[in-house]
């Protein structure tokens, strides 16, 4: 038995039980603020934090349904905390789940947590992931109906390039478009300055880790990548209530839909996949709230389409940063998948001279970046578990650049990749995913040919 797998059945047995005790809402002059109680045993106690600050005046929204979307928040934020010591039982306080709820949780911490599972070396597990309990005479929930909403568009934005392409799009086609940001970084504030949103006219939310996770990870319990966007989800469907928005735009693409891990569920963009999407959009329709369309606005488009769209918003190329490893310091690493993958994308429609700029080195001379190549590429066992596109178009962006330099004076890596692929990559690709326009994806006709116009479609 892998000492992993047997550490996690360990810790099952020491913390047979995962409880949500309860939450408290308080109501601030800087915004809305709730605190969600976690325990496992009387060691772990954990005390996250979610403030929803108040930049405007927020719709009237009652008791009944600020709770439910609170404590919805709350059960995003528990897979955070549950991962640590993966218990077999996980005991819901506040509210009671039918059969069918429960399912979709189960399934949302078994795939959203797939790349947890397979990096910890543990066997994905079906059902049995763990079983919900509830005290006596904990009550069930019905979907609250809420104020009706202008047709404002809220739109989380990261910082990256594909946050910008949806804000651009939507806002040069007259849709009035609210930014949503979550635990401000340097890279969204630049962007939202350069496409002129100001602190009134921006939504944020700011959320607290309990500092016990990190002294635990450090301890050597369980750790591992969570689906940080159906927490996102959850959040930003009260901050549409709460800034009455009829429509929250995600700007996940058709790329998010490929495997990690070939042919299993190891997703590290599982919780940004149309399969969530759709998953989350009938949960909310059925079990929570009425009135609030949440959808993506990029999942027909693949990340070449992104990229082309992007080149043409110069004004933010200065500002993006798509680079997690330099998000503390705002700047490109220069030698990770998400900086390799992001010049890969954009190369075909930017001149290297541009490219080099943006990122401060041509990336194509690192030679150091030749696994990571083959990840990208689908030359290895499996994708940088990193929010990147498909295999497919990353060798249709390779195939096309690579035919702009002769043959004697083509750079490190580009060379290692046409040493590498194999004859059926064929560099027609290209033009077919710029053609491309993917279902299925949910977005209205009003939304659909905006998107399409975009792409002169």
């Amino acid at each position: 038995m892998p000492n992993r797998l047997l550490h996690f059945q360990q810790l099952r047995e020491a913390y047979p039980e995962f409880i949500f005790e309860n939450f408290t809402i308080s109501h601030l002059s800087e915004g809305v603020r709730a605190e969600f109680h976690f325990t496992s045993g009387p060691e772990l106690v954990f005390r996250p934090t979610v403030l929803f600050c108040r930049t405007m005046e927020f719709a009237e929204l009652d008791s009944e349904a600020l709770h439910l979307l609170m404590f919805h928040i709350g059960m995003s934020e528990l897979i955070s905390y549950w991962k640590a010591v993966c218990s077999p039982v996980v005991v819901i306080k506040p509210f009671r789940f039918t059969t069918a709820q429960e399912q979709w949780w189960k399934k949302l911490f078994r795939h959203g947590l797939g790349e947890f599972f397979f990096t910890n070396e543990i066997p994905i597990p079906g059902d049995e992931i763990f079983s919900f309990s509830y005290p006596a005479g904990t009550p069930h929930f019905s979907p609250v109906q809420i104020a009706g909403g202008d047709e404002g568009v809220m739109v989380p934005v990261g910082g990256g390039k594909d946050s910008v392409v949806a804000l651009e799009v939507l806002s040069r086609n007259q849709f009035q478009v609210m930014p949503l940001v979550m635990n401000h970084r340097e890279a969204t504030r630049n962007v939202l300055n350069v496409g002129g949103y100001d602190n009134l006219h921006t939504f944020e939310i700011r959320r607290t880790l309990d500092p016990l996770i990190l002294e635990l990870n450090q301890k050597g319990f369980l750790n591992g990548h969570t689906p940080f966007s159906a927490l996102l989800a959850f959040n930003a469907l009260l901050a549409a209530a709460l800034s009455g928005k009829s429509h929250i735009a995600l700007s996940n693409e058709w790329s998010a839909n490929e495997a990690t891990i070939p042919g299993t569920i190891v997703n590290h963009q599982y919780s940004k996949s149309v399969e969530f999407e759709g998953d989350f959009r009938e949960y909310v329709a059925q079990h929570l709230v009425k009135g609030i369309n949440y959808f993506s606005f990029l999942r027909p488009l693949n990340e070449l389409q992104i990229g082309k769209l992007f080149s043409g918003f110069e004004k933010y190329h200065p500002v993006f940063r798509s680079c997690n490893v330099g998000s503390k310091t705002d700047s490109w690493c220069c030698n990770c998948s998400k900086c390799l993958f992001t010049y890969i994308i954009l190369a075909p429609f930017l001149e290297e001279k541009r490219l080099v700029h943006i990122f401060g080195e041509n990336l194509w001379q690192n030679a150091e970046l030749k696994n990571t190549l083959n990840e990208l590429c689908g030359f290895s066992d499996n994708k940088p578990f990193e929010c990147v596109g498909t295999t497919d178009e990353v060798k249709a962006a390779l195939w096309h650049v690579s035919r702009n330099y002769p043959g004697s004076d083509l750079p490190v890596l580009l060379r290692h990749f046409l040493e590498n692929a194999p004859n059926t990559d064929l560099p027609e690709n290209f033009n077919m995913h710029l053609k491309a326009f993917h279902k299925p994806h949910f977005l209205t006709e009003e939304f659909e040919i905006v998107l399409k116009g975009a792409l002169h479609f």
